[in-house]
């Protein structure tokens, strides 16, 4: 295997830095649904630091939510992708957007559960 030509060292990493902060951006401002994640951010952190009792229950509860943050980011780039491709109907582009939907759907679920966890079963 050959190794891409490129950046190497703190530069590159510097570079990755750049990128990712393109891409979120580009997250906040085309997708209201992580804009409205991100603006919930600091309420869910403050819920966390004041209901965990540990720093694993902090985790867990902060942790979850992150999860939502990270399966927007995979659904919007799944759309990105999906509609580069084109935007006539095509029932594998419906079907993959809907897949990254449900990825958003199961972190949800997932954070529900864990809050429930930690909250009820102390």
């Amino acid at each position: 295997m050959m190794n891409k030509p490129g950046a190497t060292g703190l530069t590159r990493i510097r570079h990755a830095c750049g990128y990712s902060m393109k891409g979120l951006r580009a997250a906040f401002l085309s997708e209201a649904a992580f804009r409205q994640e991100v603006y919930a951010l600091p309420i869910v952190f403050g819920l966390a630091i004041w209901l965990a009792n540990t720093g694993i229950e902090f985790a867990l509860l902060f942790g979850s939510f992150g999860l939502i943050l990270v399966a927007e980011l995979v659904n919007s780039a799944l759309e990105a992708v999906v509609d580069r491709i084109g935007l006539e109907h095509h029932p594998l582009s419906g079907q993959a957007k809907d897949i990254g939907s449900a990825i958003v759907m199961v972190a949800m679920i997932l954070m529900a559960v864990t809050w429930v966890a930690v909250l009820v079963f102390r």
